[in-house]
C-alpha cells in the first residue's frame, strides 16, 4: 500500500493547422502598436538558439483522472492492481477519443501516451483534427508543443590538467554520514556515458525516449549525472551523493533542427513522456516503483506556464510521491513583472533552482590596452577559458602568429577563441558581453587566453590601430584572486514571476564552473573531465542534496522533500525573484520540523482600493514531536500600503498531521513608484529553524494588445482540405517596460459567426501561447469538420491574459467568403 499524503528570449513560434476560415482583420479601436524588434533566446553566452519547427505538434489533454488523480482522490492508498487498472482506463479514453477522429475520417497516430502523470497524448494534428478535439468534451485541452534545450554549456579538459584553468569544483554540499544510497535519481536529459569510469557501477539501463541508440549521450546528460553520483574522480573528485542511483530517461538528443542540421534539444511532449516513466520505470501501469527523485535538466525557454501539460505532469509525478527538481533557465533577468524561467520549472510543484557562483577564488590576469603611449584601460579580469598566461605577454593588436586577436563576443564565442588559437593568436580579447571565469566551452586546441573587455575599451583601441596608431594589449600571468562575486547571483540565471505570479526560483545553489565527467575518451584513453555552468548544474547540485535528505529522512513525502529545501535556505540579500527563499543550506533542510505546500504565492495583481486577495497554506508537522506552530508575514521593502491577516495565526500540529492556514492581504493604495512588492511567509514553533513561504504582490503589469496584426493569405476561396488559406496571427507581445518582460497569452478563442451574429461554433481554443506568429490551416469547414455553405462568414477572435484571471479578453474580428 502506498500512502501518499498532499500537504533577452526565446519566443516560441507555433504554427497549427486548424479547420475554418477568416479574412484579414482589425481590432476595432486598435492603437498603432511600436515595432518590436525580433529577440531570441541569448542564452548563457549570448548565442541564439537555432529554430526548431514544432508546426502541427500539440498536446491533446483529457478530461479522465490519470493515476496520480486517483491515487490522491483515495487519499493517497492504492493497491498495484487499481493503479494498473486506472492506467488502462486513461489508456482507453484515449483510444476513444481517436476513434472517433477515425470515424470522421481523421488517422492521428500518438507520439507519446500519458496515463500516470496526466491522460493524454501528443500527436501531429492536421486542420480538421484540431477543430474536432475542442467540439469532444472529454478532451480538457490543446496545447502546443515546444522546444527545449540543455540548460547549461561546459568546458572539456583532460583528467591530467586543472579544470578551467583550476576555476572548477565541487559544490560544498553534504551531510555526514549520508551518500543518497538506497535513492534512484531519474535524470531527464540527452543520456549517460554509463562507461565512464566517474559513474561506472551508478548508472541503470537507460530508458530512451528520443528514438535511435538508447546509450546514446550529447554530453549534457553524462555532466549532471557526474554532479549527481560521480566517484573516484582525479584529485578526490566526487558527486554530491556517489551512492545514489541514477536512471537516465533520454528526452532529448541530436534532432533535426528547421534548417536540416542536427541540434541538440527535447520537445515538451517528450519530457512529459520522460516524467511519465519516471513514476513507473518498467512501464507496467503501477506506480508503486516510482523514482525518489527526478531532475530535468532540459529549459523550455520562458515557458512558465503554470497550468499546462507540462506543469500538470510536474504535479502528477509529485502526487504520485517524485519530488520534480527543475532549471530554472539560463536567460538572466527580465521583468519586473513576468520574468525569464523556463518551463517545466514555473510549474507550482517544480522545485525550480537558479544559479550561485560558490568559488572562492577564480583565475585572473591583468589586463592593459595601450594607445600610443596612452594607457586607458587597466582591469584584472576573468579568464574566460582553460588557457592560462604564465609569464607576460606585450603583443601587437591583428591577426597572425603572436598578435592579440580583438573580436566581438558574438553568437559563439568559445569558437571565437577556437578559430583564433588555430590561427595562431597569443591571446584573444573579446568584447561585448561579460562571461564568467572558465564560462566558454573550448576544444583542446584553444591554445590562446581569452578575456573579455567592455565595447567601449575596445572600440578605443581599434580605432586608433585604423587611425595608424601604435596600440598593445599586455596580458599578465594568471592568478588565483577572491571571487568578488562569491555567493552571489549568476548573471545568466533566470528569475520570476511565474505567470501565474508566483515566485520562481525557489531557490538557488552553486552553478558555475561546477567540475564533473565528460563523455568519450581523450586519445590516450584516458577519461574526460571538465566544468559546467548553467541551472542544470545548480539543479543536479540540489538533486544531489535531496538524495542525501531522502535517505536521511525516508519517511518523507515528495512534497515535504521539496518543502524542507526550499523553505530553510539560507537568506541572501538578493531579490526573492532571483534566489527564492535563498541558498540552498542542507544543514537546516535536515533538520527542519516544518513543511509548506505551496512553497511559495503569488497573490496575483492588485486591483484597486477595495481589492483583496486570500490564499491558503498547508503546514505540515514532519517532525516526531507536536509543534505549537505561528504564522507571520514579513515584507521586503514598501510595506505601507500593505496589510496582512493570517488566520490561524497560531495553530497546534500533531506529529505527521498538517493544518491549513489563510492568508489575506489587503492594499487600499499602490506603493508610489512601486510595480512589485515581495516579501515572505514565516513558519516556526519553539525550538524550531523558522520556515519561509516567498510570495510576490504585482501592482502593475506593463500594458501590451495580446492580439497584433491578423491576416489571412486570401480572402475568398473555394473550400480545400489540400490547398487552404493561410490565418496568421500575432498573439502575446514584448515590452520593454522597467526591463524586457513577456506578455503571454493563456487561451486564445478563434470563434465562428454568420454575417448576422449567429454564433455557429468554436473553431479553436488554444492554451499556453508565447508571443509569436500563430498559423492556421482555413479549410472551409466548419466546428463540425462539415463544409460551409457559400456565403460570408465572421471569425471573433479573443485573447486572454494569464493575470488576472477575470480580466476582458483582446478581441479582434475577421471576416470572410466560402465560393
Amino acid at each position: 500500500m502506498r500512502v501518499q499524503p498532499r500537504s533577452a528570449l526565446v519566443l516560441t513560434v507555433v504554427a497549427l493547422a486548424i479547420g475554418g476560415a477568416a479574412a484579414v482583420a482589425t481590432r476595432p479601436g486598435a492603437k498603432p502598436r511600436t515595432p518590436v524588434a525580433p529577440v531570441s533566446w541569448l542564452g548563457l553566452v549570448g548565442a541564439p538558439r537555432a529554430a526548431v519547427s514544432t508546426a502541427g505538434r500539440a498536446i491533446v489533454v483529457l478530461k479522465t483522472p490519470p493515476v496520480a488523480e486517483r491515487v490522491q482522490q483515495q487519499h493517497g492508498y492504492a493497491t498495484e492492481i487499481q493503479e494498473r487498472t486506472w492506467s488502462a482506463s486513461a489508456g482507453a479514453a484515449q483510444k476513444q477519443v481517436l476513434l472517433r477522429l477515425a470515424a470522421a475520417g481523421i488517422a492521428v497516430k500518438p507520439d507519446y501516451e500519458y496515463t500516470r502523470v496526466l491522460d493524454g497524448f501528443s500527436a501531429e494534428l492536421d486542420s480538421r483534427a484540431v477543430s474536432l478535439l475542442e467540439q469532444m468534451p472529454e478532451v480538457a485541452g490543446v496545447y502546443p508543443v515546444r522546444v527545449a534545450y540543455p540548460a547549461s554549456i561546459s568546458e572539456k579538459v583532460l583528467a591530467s590538467k586543472e579544470y578551467a584553468a583550476g576555476s572548477g569544483h565541487r559544490p560544498d554540499v553534504q551531510l555526514p554520514g549520508t551518500t543518497g544510497k538506497g535513492v534512484t535519481i531519474a535524470l531527464l536529459d540527452t543520456g549517460v556515458d554509463a562507461a565512464h569510469p566517474y559513474l561506472r557501477g551508478r548508472v541503470l539501463p537507460p530508458i530512451d525516449l528520443v528514438g535511435g541508440d538508447p546509450s546514446a549521450d550529447d554530453g549534457h546528460g553524462t555532466e549532471l549525472a557526474g554532479i549527481l553520483v560521480g566517484a573516484g574522480g582525479p584529485g578526490g573528485l566526487h558527486g554530491v551523493a556517489p551512492g545514489a542511483t541514477v536512471l537516465p530517461i533520454r528526452v532529448a538528443g541530436r534532432q533535426q533542427d528547421s534548417s536540416g542540421e542536427d541540434l541538440v534539444y527535447g520537445r515538451t511532449d517528450q519530457l512529459i513522456a520522460g516524467l511519465d516513466r519516471a513514476v513507473d520505470p518498467n512501464g507496467d501501469g503501477d506506480a508503486h516503483d516510482a523514482v525518489r527523485i527526478a531532475l530535468v535538466g532540459l529549459a523550455e525557454p520562458f515557458g512558465a506556464f503554470t497550468d499546462g501539460p507540462a506543469a500538470q505532469a510536474v504535479q502528477g509525478a509529485l502526487d504520485l510521491n517524485t519530488a520534480v527538481v527543475a532549471a530554472a533557465g539560463n536567460d538572466g533577468a527580465a521583468g519586473p513583472s513576468f520574468g525569464s524561467v523556463a518551463g517545466p520549472a514555473g510549474a507550482p510543484a517544480a522545485l525550480a533552482v537558479g544559479a550561485t557562483d560558490a568559488r572562492a577564488t577564480v583565475p585572473q590576469v591583468r589586463v592593459v590596452l595601450r594607445r600610443g603611449l596612452d594607457v586607458f584601460y587597466d582591469r584584472t579580469l576573468p579568464l574566460a577559458g582553460a588557457a592560462a598566461p604564465s609569464h607576460p605577454l606585450t603583443l601587437q593588436v591583428g591577426d597572425g602568429v603572436g598578435k592579440a586577436a580583438v573580436l566581438p563576443v558574438g553568437g559563439d564565442p568559445g569558437q571565437t577563441v577556437v578559430a583564433a588559437s588555430r590561427a595562431g593568436a597569443a591571446a584573444v580579447v573579446l568584447y561585448g558581453s561579460p562571461l564568467p571565469a572558465g564560462g566558454l566551452r573550448l576544444s583542446d586546441d584553444a591554445t590562446a587566453p581569452a578575456v573579455v573587455v567592455p565595447a567601449a575599451a575596445a572600440d578605443e583601441l581599434l580605432a586608433a590601430r585604423r587611425a595608424g596608431i601604435d596600440v598593445e594589449v599586455a596580458v599578465g600571468p594568471a592568478r588565483r584572486s577572491a571571487n568578488a562575486g562569491r555567493g552571489g547571483v549568476a548573471g545568466f540565471s533566470s528569475r520570476g514571476l511565474a505567470y501565474d505570479s508566483g515566485v520562481k526560483p525557489n531557490l538557488a545553489a552553486p552553478g558555475v564552473a561546477i567540475a564533473t565527467a565528460e563523455p568519450g575518451r581523450a586519445e590516450d584513453g584516458s577519461a574526460l573531465y571538465g566544468t559546467v555552468n548553467g541551472t542544470s548544474a545548480a539543479a543536479a547540485t540540489v538533486a544531489g542534496a535531496a538524495a542525501l535528505l531522502a535517505q536521511l529522512r525516508p519517511a518523507l513525502a515528495g512534497p515535504a522533500l521539496e518543502s524542507l529545501l526550499a523553505g530553510y535556505a539560507r537568506p541572501t540579500g538578493a531579490p526573492v525573484t532571483a534566489v527564492g527563499a535563498g541558498a540552498l543550506d542542507l544543514g537546516a533542510s535536515a533538520v527542519g520540523e516544518l513543511a509548506s505546500d505551496p512553497m511559495s504565492i503569488g497573490f496575483g495583481v492588485w486591483g484597486g482600493a477595495h481589492w483583496h486577495a486570500t490564499r491558503e497554506l498547508t503546514i505540515r508537522n514532519v517532525s516526531t514531536r507536536r509543534l505549537e506552530v505561528d504564522t507571520s508575514v514579513a515584507v521586503y521593502g514598501d510595506s505601507e500600503a500593505l496589510r496582512f491577516l493570517v488566520a490561524p495565526a497560531r495553530v497546534a500540529i500533531p506529529p505527521g498531521k498538517a493544518r491549513k492556514v489563510k492568508v489575506s492581504v489587503l492594499a487600499p493604495a499602490a506603493p508610489a513608484g512601486t510595480r512589485l512588492v515581495t516579501g515572505a511567509i514565516r513558519i516556526g514553533a519553539p525550538g524550531t529553524e523558522t520556515l519561509r513561504v516567498p510570495w510576490a504582490l504585482l501592482f502593475r503589469q506593463p500594458a501590451a494588445d495580446l492580439l497584433g496584426s491578423v491576416s489571412l493569405s486570401e480572402t475568398s476561396f473555394a473550400p480545400s482540405d489540400a490547398s487552404p488559406a493561410i490565418l496568421t496571427v500575432r498573439a502575446g507581445a514584448v515590452v520593454r517596460d522597467g526591463g524586457t518582460q513577456i506578455v503571454p497569452v493563456r487561451r486564445l478563442d478563434i470563434l465562428l459567426y454568420s454575417t448576422s451574429g449567429k454564433f455557429l461554433g468554436v473553431m479553436a481554443r488554444l492554451n499556453d501561447l508565447l508571443p509569436g506568429a500563430y498559423s492556421f490551416g482555413i479549410t472551409g469547414r466548419g466546428p463540425t469538420s462539415a463544409r460551409l455553405k457559400p456565403g460570408s462568414y465572421e471569425l471573433r477572435l479573443a485573447a486572454w491574459p494569464t493575470l488576472p484571471l477575470a480580466a476582458k479578453p483582446d478581441r479582434a474580428q475577421a471576416t470572410f467568403r466560402i465560393e
